[in-house]
């Protein structure tokens, strides 16, 4: 679509890096505003970004572009082709009036709705397949996580770890994640589970993991993180204003385990079956 084989978005995470500063920072403030783009002019985006008029019209020119008004019709395709499903849905659960003893669970089982649907755009479809064939061909499978997003990566050990062998856990090694990311190679695979504000952690162990040449699946909110230029493959998630959630976040790593356990199958079926049984031999579990 547009200018580039790429989208926009794409590019402009690509070669921010070759930019001044001030361009860098009209970077991030576009990544993360790209929606209200094609309503702005130079002068409202320059002073929304905290950058001069002049850096505006370079930008535009870096991109490629004769005019801002290019420009913004490249962004409104972006909209046309990213739409959110749910940005006009009526918000029914803030009319609760009173002190409904269902109101909180309404409002917030509403709003993580919202987010789950905004999340599901044609660039998370499309970066889904790449991760998953990423995830298919890998070597080992390295997950990491700081914070609650920790809880995410175990979560997504325990699944995978269940069918396939690769599975490798980092969030727990501290200084020592430093030794395990030196010894990745190009058929290792990073996934890196970060939601603003990032973990200095998760960005030095992207860079070495970036420097060794392995792959790098990164699971965030927006595509000013500083690991996303490191990244081979970004599947970007919503975050809500209203409340916290880890939601999505899970509905996409279920998606992922399922995937990757269904070009799996005959394997994945078998283990499982194994585990099942062992289990219940042991009096692990029962029926």
């Amino acid at each position: 679509m547009g200018k580039y084989k790429e989208n926009i978005l794409d590019y402009i995470i690509s070669n921010k890096s070759r930019l001044t500063k001030k361009q860098q920072l009209l970077c991030d403030y576009v990544l993360e505003n790209h929606k209200d783009i094609g309503l702005m002019t130079v002068k409202e985006l320059a002073e929304k970004a905290n950058v001069g008029k002049t850096t505006v019209l370079r930008f535009v020119q870096e991109l490629g572009y004769d005019s801002f008004f290019e420009l913004k019709k490249e962004f409104h395709e972006v909209q046309k082709d990213y739409s959110d499903k749910w940005e006009n849905v009526q918000h029914s659960f803030l009319e609760v009036q009173g002190d409904n003893v269902n109101k909180t669970l309404y409002s917030v089982w509403q709003e993580v709705l919202k987010v789950m649907d905004n999340s599901l755009n044609p660039q998370l479809l499309e970066n889904f397949e790449t991760a998953i064939e990423l995830l298919e061909n890998a070597k080992t499978i390295n997950l990491l996580g700081s914070r609650p997003y920790r809880a995410i990566a175990i979560y997504t050990e325990a699944l995978i770890g269940e069918f396939d062998s690769r599975v490798r856990q980092l969030s727990h090694d501290g200084d020592a994640i430093i030794d395990r990311v030196l010894q990745f190679d190009e058929d290792d695979v990073l996934v890196i589970f970060t939601f603003s504000p990032y973990s200095q952690r998760d960005i030095d162990a992207a860079e070495l993991a970036y420097q060794q040449n392995a792959s790098i699946i990164l699971i965030t909110d927006y595509l000013s993180c500083p690991i996303t230029s490191k990244a081979n493959v970004v599947l970007k998630l919503e975050s809500s204003d209203r409340y916290y959630t880890l939601v999505p976040m899970l509905g996409l790593v279920e998606a992922m385990v399922i995937e990757l356990g269904r070009r799996q199958s005959g394997n994945s079926v078998r283990r499982i079956k194994k585990l099942v049984n062992t289990l219940r031999e042991k009096n692990y579990i029962t029926d």
